[in-house]
């Protein structure tokens, strides 16, 4: 059932299954696994704490030209409260007295993209249209959803386009004509791999001796664990066991859209069989860790990890995994390897570089969206050291 009537140039959609074959015969968009139809259900139906909507344009010809994924998710403002200042706080209740933000309920967010990975995977456009018109087409469209709905146009108090990298935003700065602000997130960490590394070891050959070092002596550490492939049989059984350090490493996070079902892997795994890989970390019969990721097209990205905290420096269980991620990728002759937000210094320190990632936010009241830009100061990417593993041969570095 949707919640928007469909105009000439939009359509609206309250599920994927919703939306017509011919559609997505048009977009030509599932080879990128984000605009998948199996990819999108596995969210929606897994993830029922969040409302999705899909929003298609269409041209003169009432062709499908574009797509937008919407993912409406009830954000708690205080949860963020604990990596910022004194000085934030006095700015919160300040927005709180103007009507910025609800008192005492969460903040009713309408976020365009993908609130469980980092990158552009909100916005899909085909070939030779223009995107300056067309993403401007999309924030109009955003609006209409919100403003055709009673218990939308209640309850959103905030739009949220996310993740565009450096070299969109030719594009995407179009938004500021519709009154969005432009914010830095913390980057993408992302690792290019060098077409000479035909093994693991070819990815260490590379390396300066004291990164080496550092990485054998991970691997020497990591020795004593059991890794185990996950297959869709056994996901249940040990679902509630990764469950509970899934939410050993959500729960350090500074910033949090929302919380990952992570039944949905069942779906994945289904879905995608071993281009969605889940790997399980075992000690003395005991799960310490897991890691799951994607390969999509020429990437490999990774997705959600869960980790002991109080065996993983006795056995550098994250740092395991993060060569295990390159591993994985050189043997299935990726290019590239997404490793997402946070801890960027460690990712650095195997060869992963920063991608700058820029998000827009309004507030749909506009006299109330003149009041955001004074908040955006706050959110900001951490400083970190970013490290050079490589030696100068490789154009990683």
């Amino acid at each position: 059932m949707n919640l928007c009537k469909n105009t000439n140039t939009n359509l609206y959609f309250s599920s994927v299954n919703d939306i017509p074959k011919a559609i997505w015969e048009e977009l030509q968009c599932a080879s990128n696994v984000y605009f998948n139809p199996k990819y999108l259900i596995s969210l929606e139906k897994n993830n029922l704490q969040i409302t999705f909507n899909y929003i298609v344009l269409l041209d003169k010809e009432k062709k499908a030209i574009a797509f937008a994924s919407i993912q409406i998710v009830d954000f708690q403002l205080d949860g963020i409260e604990n990596s910022l200042t004194k000085k934030f706080d006095k700015l919160k209740c300040f927005g709180r007295s103007i009507g910025i933000f609800p008192k005492l309920k969460p903040i009713k967010l309408l976020v365009c993209g993908n609130i469980f990975v980092s990158g552009e995977h909100g916005i899909f456009i085909s070939e030779n249209q223009n995107k300056q018109k067309i993403i401007k087409d999309l924030a109009k469209a955003i609006s209409h959803l919100t403003n055709s709905s009673k218990s939308l146009t209640k309850d959103i108090s905030i739009y949220l386009i996310k993740d565009f990298i450096k070299e969109s935003l030719t594009i995407t700065d179009e938004l500021h004509d519709l009154n969005y602000y432009s914010f830095n997130v913390e980057p993408n960490m992302v690792l290019q791999l060098d077409e000479d590394w035909n093994t693991f070891q070819d990815y260490l050959d590379a390396m300066k001796t004291k990164f080496r070092v550092k990485a054998k002596r991970a691997l020497k550490l990591s020795s004593n664990l059991i890794v185990k492939e996950t297959s869709i049989e056994n996901i249940k059984t040990i679902l509630p066991e990764i469950t509970k350090l899934y939410k050993k490493v959500s729960e350090k996070a500074d910033f949090n859209l929302g919380d990952f079902n992570l039944e949905t892997y069942m779906s994945l795994k289904n879905n995608f069989g071993d281009a969605y890989i889940l790997k399980t970390y075992w000690y003395q019969d005991k799960i310490v860790g897991f890691m799951s990721g994607i390969m999509n097209t020429d990437s490999l990205d990774a997705h959600f990890v869960g980790i002991d905290y109080e065996l993983n420096r006795e056995f550098a269980i994250y740092q395991r995994m993060l060569y295990d991620y390159v591993e994985i990728a050189i043997d299935k002759k990726l290019k590239v390897i997404n490793f997402g937000r946070t801890a960027s210094e460690i990712k650095s320190s195997i060869g992963a570089i920063p991608q700058e990632l820029t998000c827009y936010i309004r507030h749909k009241k506009s006299i109330t969206n003149k009041f955001i830009k004074p908040f955006l100061s706050y959110i900001e990417p951490k400083p970190f050291v970013q490290k050079k593993p490589f030696k100068t041969k490789s154009f990683t570095n």
